[in-house]
């Protein structure tokens, strides 16, 4: 008897990504935001309250909901110990080529024994349209009431991008308040454009490739080993 098997882009929220944002099937829309962190045990405690207290005022601040994630996966550094292999064919002493083979050993032992893991930090930011139904949405559960006809459709079409640009711009203003909020804290806060957003997600789904092909983080370009 044969199985009918579901679509994995069924469990998938995502609809789109356009203009640095995600919409959900839903109608609502997403932009993230990635935020560096600090060295909280490193500070005094005077400055530890003065973060403190300015996170507390950051959130009391905001009128609208926030998602904080935490997300922490492991470092491959098969890249790091090719280099390291080819430092110890260019080194022209036998006693620079056994320290740096020894290190390199090193390294991948302990790495396979303490895996090392990268964290990513960041803020989605929601926008939920509120509109009440009329014609086009009761169509959906009212087939009578569907439009019909290409420029029917087509106009539909130019009212659902009319819609987004509008919720857009509100949405713009909350991320705008969410990045200055986090700045005022010294925090490093920056939203993430389309192709960010699409590896960013790309890497939520695909943890075991990112880990073995070590795609790096966006926004951590920079910070790659040389």
């Amino acid at each position: 008897m044969a199985k009918n098997f579901g679509n994995a882009q069924d469990l998938v929220a995502i609809e789109n990504i356009s203009k640095n944002t995600v919409l959900l099937r839903d109608g609502s829309l997403r932009q993230i935001v990635m935020v560096g962190g600090i060295n909280f045990s490193l500070k005094s405690e005077s400055e530890q309250g003065m973060i403190t207290q300015a996170y507390q005022s950051f959130l009391n601040g905001l009128d609208f909901p926030i998602e904080i994630v935490i997300h922490s996966r492991k470092i491959n550094i098969e890249d790091y110990l090719a280099v390291l292999g080819g430092r110890i064919e260019k080194e022209s002493t036998e006693l620079l080529q056994n320290q740096i083979a020894e290190y390199r050993e090193f390294i991948r032992g302990f790495v396979q024994e303490n895996p090392i893991m990268a964290k990513t930090f960041l803020v989605v930011v929601p926008f939920f349209a509120v509109a009440l139904p009329d014609k086009r949405t009761l169509g959906n559960f009212l087939p009578f009431l569907k439009k019909k006809g290409k420029a029917e459709a087509e106009k539909a079409l130019e009212e659902k991008k009319m819609d987004f640009e509008k919720n857009l711009e509100q949405l713009l203003q909350r991320v705008n308040q969410v990045v200055e909020g986090l700045q005022a804290i010294d925090l490093e806060a920056k939203a993430l454009n389309d192709e960010e957003l699409i590896e960013l997600f790309y890497n939520f789904y695909n943890p075991g490739t990112i880990e073995k092909e070590n795609i790096v983080a966006p926004g951590k370009a920079e910070q790659e080993v040389k």
